[in-house]
């Protein structure tokens, strides 16, 4: 079995760009029908919806149209909510709390996909994580190294907002996704701070590694082309991470359009199992058990 922690769908189209040339959209995301097609193709049998809800890049979605989406697919599908940090009053005090109880209450079982272009230690991102730590919600982020464009919450080399995040809010699950994150599994070589996507070899453990011995609360997310490259880039060290810390790896896909992407770390993980890096109990918990202890499903 594979569920999927990472999963969009937009019920209407979402255009990404437009050809003067064609006059056609470009679309992005699937919608529920294309999605399907996509799960089935690849054999994932269970999915995570992540709503989008940050405008720095895409146009925000209703949490209302994945909620209804999960509930009319008889388990198939489970939603997440999210929140903007900056919503209801964008204070650091806002009171969160009780729109989490709500969405929690129409059956979401965690918040993501968080990804403003904000800092770990802004106050008003600790507001969010403090009402979710209070409701027991796990959180998944995107992780960007840029500031002031694109999205994904910031931070510096080496993480520490992350680990500061990690030790003020004990009782909340981290989980950790994009290039600003995955980047670090090896140490950040002078002049390359900047590189999302480093294709040498690891040469020694980086933040990643460094922050789930020390932090517990820390899972990751394999999905998109970051936990690909990140998982692909140097393969003994990946074999080692993941027979070391296989009980906080999340399998995930991260489909952004209607067609399966070629940086999908689904036939790693299978070779992996079928060479016997991965034990069956291992490649189980990574697959789907992990998921299903975090989540209660």
């Amino acid at each position: 079995m594979f569920i999927d922690i990472h999963a969009h769908m937009y019920k209407y189209p979402y255009p990404l760009s437009y050809n003067k040339e064609t006059d056609k959209f470009r679309l992005l995301f699937p919608n529920g029908e294309e999605l399907i097609k996509l799960h089935d193709t690849l054999g994932i049998d269970r999915a995570i919806i992540v709503p989008l809800v940050n405008a720095e890049v895409y146009v925000p979605q209703s949490l209302g149209e994945v909620i209804d989406f999960c509930n009319e697919s008889n388990g198939r599908f489970i939603p997440f909510c999210s929140l903007d940090p900056r919503v209801i009053s964008n204070t650091s005090d806002a009171p969160l709390g009780f729109l989490i109880d709500f969405y929690k209450r129409q059956g979401c079982k965690g918040m993501g996909e968080v990804l403003p272009n904000m800092s770990f230690s802004d106050p008003k991102m600790h507001n969010l994580f403090h009402h979710c730590e209070q409701a027991g919600f796990p959180l998944l982020f995107d992780c960007s190294g840029a500031r002031g464009r694109s999205y994904g919450l910031y931070d510096d080399p080496g993480l520490p907002g992350l680990r500061d995040a990690l030790e003020k809010f004990p009782d909340l699950v981290f989980i950790g996704h994009g290039p600003g994150f995955w980047k670090e599994l090896g140490t950040i070589r002078p002049g390359d701070e900047h590189i999302n996507y480093p294709t040498f070899p690891i040469e020694a453990e980086g933040a990643v590694v460094k922050l789930m011995r020390e932090h517990k609360n820390l899972w990751v997310d394999l999905s998109a082309g970051s936990g690909y490259h990140a998982m692909t880039r140097d393969i003994e060290f990946s074999r080692k991470f993941m027979n070391e810390f296989s009980d906080r790896i999340l399998f995930g896909t991260d489909i952004c359009f209607a067609e399966i992407p070629k940086e999908l770390v689904i036939d790693l993980l299978k070779g992996f199992h079928a060479d016997g890096t991965l034990s069956d109990e291992k490649f189980e918990a990574i697959t789907h058990k992990n998921a299903e202890r975090l989540l209660g499903i």
